[in-house]
């Protein structure tokens, strides 16, 4: 049977390329949708300041008239110029099991690359690292976190077949939190603290956060900018994802550290888990979704980790110590029994070692996969 692939133009053909993931996936106990708001503003050129500096297409793939998947062909421009490199990225993929249907949908993807005179395809990614990335390959039977994307078995095999081969993996590890917190990690990071200088910020409400937004957002990029698909986000980005992001915020699951003179200097930033909750909601904040999600931050056995970012100048100095002896302080103060990290590079042995102090296990893959064009 054809295959036939269209690109999406329409309002409608937007809102079916969103929308397919949650019937493919109706009958997964595991999937969690993504936020429908948010994934309409991830494709509107209006709403992602990705888009001043990547080129994007989405195409539907039909069969019979029925949408049998979708896929997303992106050039950041930004980035292969930070890199030097020449990569179109595929992302937002899911089909049914057929491999005739992701062939041709990469195959367009290929078409559009070649035309712009790129020579390598890979993903899946976003716009951004921040964005989901990856096709699981490992943990079908666990629950993703928040911010993760669950996939069929079947994507892995078929991404084999139709030439690609991996480029790298991210891990997520499940941390046990102990009843009682050693001794000893409170003292290291009290070392730590009196031997740099540091001090922990407390923060009384959320507008106080907010002043160290453009801080915030200089270690980040910082930190991050050798990292795997990462390119630097620009002053539009960095206003979008402090709107969005700092608002699931909680105060006490977070941890800022500046030096003597008050600048800052490191961050951790968790939050309680989400994913049952939206879940629950289906992806829709509205009518119900937003009090599903509330529910959740105030009980909750479950916290998820998602970002750690310091300052080039005191990377491997032991802030991590202080970082993490709060937050788990706060886990255990609100009945936390398990830590989810967010999918992390799997040769980030730096992030990793924080969890040799604690009872863990490494319990879900993702891949993202390259291929010559």
């Amino acid at each position: 049977m054809n295959i036939l692939i269209k690109e999406v133009k329409t309002v409608k053909e937007t809102k079916q390329f969103i929308d397919f993931p949650n019937q493919l996936y109706k009958n997964s106990k595991l999937y969690i949708p993504p936020l429908s708001n948010s994934e309409k503003n991830i494709f509107n050129p209006n709403k992602n300041a990705a888009f001043q500096f990547c080129d994007a297409k989405l195409w539907l793939a039909y069969k019979n008239n029925k949408i049998v998947g979708r896929i997303a062909g992106i050039i950041n421009r930004k980035y292969n110029k930070e890199r030097n490199e020449n990569k179109a990225r595929f992302g937002w993929v899911d089909f049914e099991e057929d491999t005739e249907i992701i062939k041709a949908l990469i195959k367009t993807v290929e078409k559009w690359a070649i035309e712009q005179e790129i020579n390598l395809l890979h993903g899946p990614l976003g716009f951004n690292s921040l964005d989901a990335s990856g096709v699981l390959v490992e943990g079908f039977d666990e629950l993703p976190t928040s911010f993760g994307h669950y996939n069929f078995p079947y994507y892995n095999e078929m991404f084999k077949k139709i030439g690609f081969e991996k480029e790298i993996d991210w891990v997520e590890y499940r941390i046990n939190v102990p009843d009682i917190l050693p001794e000893k990690i409170f003292k290291l990071a009290d070392i730590v603290k009196q031997r740099y200088k540091i001090k922990e910020l407390k923060f009384n409400s959320k507008k106080e956060l907010l002043k160290y937004t453009d801080e915030f957002f200089n270690i980040l990029n910082k930190s991050y900018s050798h990292l795997f698909a990462f390119s630097e986000l620009v002053e539009e980005q960095k206003k979008q994802m402090a709107k969005e992001f700092f608002s699931i915020i909680k105060l006490d699951y977070i941890s800022f550290l500046v030096d003597e003179n008050d600048k800052l200097v490191a961050f951790g930033i968790s939050t309680p888990s989400m994913a049952k909750a939206i879940k629950k909601a289906n992806g829709k904040l509205f009518p119900f979704g937003f009090l599903y999600i509330m529910q959740a931050f105030r009980k909750n056995d479950t916290a998820e980790l998602l970002l750690v970012g310091i300052d080039k100048q005191y990377q491997n100095k032991g802030l991590t110590a202080i970082i993490f002896s709060k937050i788990m302080k706060t886990f255990v103060k609100n009945g936390i029994k398990y830590v989810e990290t967010t999918r992390e590079l799997e040769n980030n042995k730096n992030v990793q070692q924080l969890w040799s102090k604690y009872d863990y296990r490494q319990h879900k893959r993702a891949r993202c996969y390259i291929k010559a064009i």
